[in-house]
């Protein structure tokens, strides 16, 4: 099984910094990964030699790190076909379909998404386990991003926080909007006594934003492009629910069910720095057929 590894060549910005402060104040690396590099197996290089993480390094310096086959998790791997529309050694972007839930639950351990990565990786001798950076509710579809080993997960975990990883999602919802653009902030919290249902919860409630535009109104519905300023558990269900316009097929929130059999939810497009070649990702994926079908009835 082939290690995933990173290497770094010392500039002379970078030069008389330890090896341990390198890679913590300049690379990202926790001190829990470094001691994980340490003690499960990993190994720490200069100019291929095993080195201290207290000593100093010098423009020209290869600084290599050797990260430890991740412990495996207790996912089973399930084989099935996934969408994948972008792949490196660092990340995978999965379209996935509605009626699929991204990790498993006690109601269903085999058939979800992380399933079908853990039987992709099996296959590609991948010495990691599962890291979804952006999770989907089960019936929404659309771009997922993974990330395809702890470091790099870790950095798109602080790209998340800075709210600079952008998705915008598509979605029909009831009626037609007020005003054809604007921002919901409304905070929301668990709907007590359920573990699934959300609600606008002004007292206790997490901060939650959400940005829309309208690209289509009909007589009984709109067609919006959003995106998020937070990522709250069903933010865009509950914003929309709150002010009177449900999303279509959303049974849990209260939208009309007659044209979709889902929520009609998805992640259309999706924007990130990547970590290591300092450039600009960006995807997008077309509406699924049963919402291609849902607006087609609508015009």
């Amino acid at each position: 099984m082939v290690s995933i590894q990173k290497s770094w060549v010392i500039d002379q910005n970078h030069s008389r910094l330890t090896v341990k402060d390198f890679l913590q104040k300049k690379q990202g690396f926790s001190r829990r990964l470094l001691t994980a590099i340490k003690q499960d197996g990993g190994s720490i290089l200069i100019d291929n030699h095993p080195c201290y993480v207290s000593e100093t390094l010098e423009p020209g310096h290869e600084v290599t790190v050797i990260f430890p086959e991740e412990a495996p998790s207790n996912i089973v791997p399930t084989k099935m076909d996934l969408d994948i529309i972008y792949e490196d050694e660092d990340h995978l972007v999965i379209n996935k379909p509605a009626g699929q839930a991204s990790m498993p639950s006690m109601t269903d351990r085999v058939y979800t998404l992380a399933n079908g990565i853990a039987w992709y990786y099996q296959q590609k001798n991948h010495p990691a386990t599962i890291h979804i950076v952006t999770r989907l509710d089960a019936d929404t579809s659309g771009l997922v991003l993974v990330a395809k080993h702890r470091y790099v997960h870790s950095l798109l975990a602080e790209q998340q926080k800075q709210n600079s990883i952008h998705r915008m999602y598509e979605a029909l919802v009831t009626g037609v909007l007020e005003q054809a653009e604007g921002t919901i902030s409304a905070p929301i919290s668990r709907k007590p006594p359920s573990i699934i249902e959300r609600e606008v919860n002004w007292s206790a409630g997490q901060r939650a934003v959400t940005h829309y535009k309208t690209a289509a109104s009909f007589s009984s519905a709109s067609f919006l492009h959003i995106e998020l300023e937070t990522g709250r558990t069903h933010q865009i269900r509950v914003h929309f629910s709150n002010i009177g316009h449900p999303l279509l097929g959303d049974d849990l929130y209260g939208g009309e069910q007659t044209m979709i059999s889902r929520q009609a939810l998805h992640c259309a497009y999706i924007e990130w720095q990547h970590p290591f070649q300092k450039r600009k990702i960006k995807l997008k994926r077309e509406l699924p057929s049963d919402m291609q079908k849902c607006l087609a009835s609508l015009r």
